[in-house]
């Protein structure tokens, strides 16, 4: 993961008795602490899945990264799905925090839209490994409730935005609130998706920043705010 604000903490994955296991001194050299493991795992394939033009991603090629035996690895996930879970949680948990924080801290909701936008976008061109989690390239071959979760993430970003955007066009006096914040919610996380997608196909060349401010002026003219 590159940017080190962003970086998982071990409050990411819960310790087990295998982590403590593993920080016991063995032949004079120590193991990692509880919960490190687990962590440097997740970071570990997160850095792979920053490789531009990177082929799925095997246990085997993962363990070989960290100088681990591929039973070493499923001591702290019972699967490569597990991990990849792990990362999705990291993305959950750090984009939704973010709005959360955001909510509390902007009053203007048409506002509250473009920063959403932006810190989502933001987001993604700090992580690009988790970019291409974000947008399912680096879940194809890989369990389809994976996929099913980040689209289940997109569609709460959706519904943030056309919770946000009612409530602008409501203030705005809009005839038809309820129905253009559906509309609009739908065309801006695509927009989002796209970016974010053209991101990881470009090898990360294309970033989701690009003209941002003159795409969010279409998206949501000032006239809204």
């Amino acid at each position: 993961m590159t940017s080190s604000a962003s970086q998982p903490t071990a409050d990411l994955v819960i310790g087990t008795a295998q982590d403590a296991a593993d920080s016991a001194e063995v032949n004079g050299r120590k193991r990692p602490k509880p919960g490190e493991r687990r962590v440097q795992i997740l970071q570990a394939l997160a850095t792979m899945l920053e490789q531009p033009g990177a082929e799925r991603i095997t246990t085997a090629a993962l363990a070989a990264r960290l100088s681990v035996s591929e039973a070493a690895l499923y001591r702290h996930f019972a699967s490569k799905a597990q991990m990849f879970e792990g990362l999705i949680e990291f993305i959950e948990q750090s984009v939704f925090g973010l709005v959360s924080q955001l909510g509390e801290r902007e009053p203007d909701a048409a506002a509250r839209s473009r920063k959403l936008v932006t810190l989502l976008l933001q987001f993604g061109e700090k992580n690009p490994g988790m970019a291409r989690v974000m947008v399912g390239d680096a879940l194809v071959f890989e369990n389809e409730r994976l996929q099913q979760r980040m689209n289940l993430f997109f569609d709460k970003i959706e519904a943030t935005l056309r919770q946000n955007l009612r409530e602008a066009a409501v203030l705005a006096g809009t005839a038809t609130p309820s129905v253009d914040a559906l509309a609009d919610a739908s065309v801006i996380t695509s927009f989002c998706v796209g970016r974010l997608q053209r991101f990881a196909r470009s090898g990360f060349k294309r970033l989701p920043s690009e003209s941002l401010e003159h795409s969010l002026a279409l998206l949501l003219p000032v006239t809204h705010l």
